[in-house]
């Protein structure tokens, strides 16, 4: 796309946006456009914080996590001193991806097109034929910003995302009981949604469909929240923050333009979100006594959410691969000493949430195919019931205003 075209698509964009109405869905172009589309991985995405998985998965050096976001191959690799690296995933060769999409050990990184090869710092080591005098300094990895919070590996494409510290202060005291770090992932899922990927996320953020929608994960999750990410039912509410306040435990919520993290009660008598309502792991990421205390959850925008309870842990994020794909990627932990099979079987860990993706998946292709038509026309948020929806489509509106120059 030529420099001409970018800014004729700009002031396009703009113009939407302008004319568009807080509270309200996106205009249509923002969920079909390919040049939308184009706009958000070139420049929206470049600007934010990806959840991208687990320390628990990088526990040797030479470990690595693959993943493309939008067009951008990254790369995280736990090097020999034991340091948590990210790069873009390119050679500087000839910009040949060098790791697949996947995870894997590597002792070196090399480039399968002309066997360039890199240390796990990014440092180029071998680059054959090449003439004398190549300045081997000058041509390492080029970075991405990598950010470790409790066992979450976050990673920022750009030097333009948001300063993370206030998010770490905040998220700190949530997840530091459950020790995710020292936890051992237990099963990864990747689904392909056939949707944009703001729909995508706009379901994600919002249970005002959870009634009708999720039959298997109402049975141990509140599905009717309030504002505050507060079960409807008051009394309940406050009893529970009541007992986490005399267990020393913070509820919150507490957020940011882009994050988000708090505690919530489970329904009465359950412990564990399973298809029961019973923990489906023996042994604890949080030894409570046997004292049900309900969720954490927290979130990212542009593309992350997940929860831990007592037994286990779970991660979605959704990444963008094209102007109406979504590639969703799960992730569930388990404590490091459950074995699968004697302490827990991976058909009861991963049931509810497996079920809720496959379901979550066919809302939003089914959203996807309604907006696609010419009676699309942006709609009210519900004020409440889908308040996380509303901030999601106010952090894309700040976000892509910021991109675009708007005042």
């Amino acid at each position: 796309m030529s420099a001409t075209d970018i800014t004729t698509r700009d002031e396009r964009l703009s113009q939407l946006l302008r004319n568009s109405k807080p509270g309200y869905t996106l205009p249509q172009a923002f969920y079909t456009d390919p040049e939308a589309y184009a706009f958000d991985v070139s420049a929206v995405l470049t600007r934010s914080w990806f959840m991208l998985g687990f320390e628990a998965e990088l526990q040797e050096p030479g470990d690595y996590l693959s993943v493309t976001l939008g067009p951008h191959p990254v790369l995280i690799v736990r090097g020999r001193d034991g340091v948590i690296r990210g790069f873009h995933n390119t050679c500087r060769h000839r910009g040949a991806q060098i790791c697949a999409e996947g995870s894997g050990r590597l002792p070196r990184i090399v480039c399968p097109y002309h066997q360039w090869s890199y240390d796990l710092t990014g440092k180029l080591l071998a680059a054959s034929r090449m003439p004398e005098g190549l300045d081997r300094e000058a041509h390492g990895l080029v970075p991405v910003r990598v950010e470790l919070l409790e066992g979450c590996i976050y990673a920022a494409l750009t030097d333009g995302a948001p300063d993370f510290e206030p998010f770490r202060v905040a998220a700190t005291p949530y997840l530091k009981p459950y020790r995710l770090a020292g936890a051992r992932l237990a099963h990864e899922s990747v689904l392909i949604e056939k949707a944009n990927w703001k729909l995508v996320m706009e379901n994600a953020r919002e249970c005002y469909h959870c009634a009708t929608g999720h039959p298997e994960l109402k049975v141990s999750f509140p599905v009717v929240f309030g504002a505050g990410f507060r079960v409807t039912d008051g009394s309940r509410n406050a009893a529970y923050v009541e007992a986490m306040r005399a267990r020393g435990m913070q509820v919150g919520p507490e957020t940011g333009l882009w994050w988000h993290v708090g505690r919530y009660p489970l329904n009465p008598g359950i412990e564990s979100v399973s298809l029961d309502g019973k923990p489906v792991v023996g042994p604890r990421l949080l030894d409570t006594g046997g004292e049900a205390i309900g969720g954490l959850r927290w979130a990212t925008e542009p593309n992350s959410f997940c929860h831990a309870f007592t037994d286990y842990a779970f991660m979605f994020t959704a990444v963008p691969s094209g102007p109406q794909e979504t590639r969703v990627i799960s992730k569930w932990l388990v404590p490091r000493e459950a074995r699968e099979g004697v302490d827990y079987r991976l058909e009861d860990l991963t049931a509810v949430w497996t079920r809720t993706n496959l379901q979550d998946r066919d809302l939003s292709e089914n959203n996807q195919r309604g907006v696609n038509g010419l009676g699309y026309r942006p709609g009210p948020y519900a004020p409440g019931a889908e308040e996380l929806v509303i901030r999601f489509n106010n952090w894309y509106r700040a976000t892509a205003a910021e991109c675009l120059g708007i005042r």
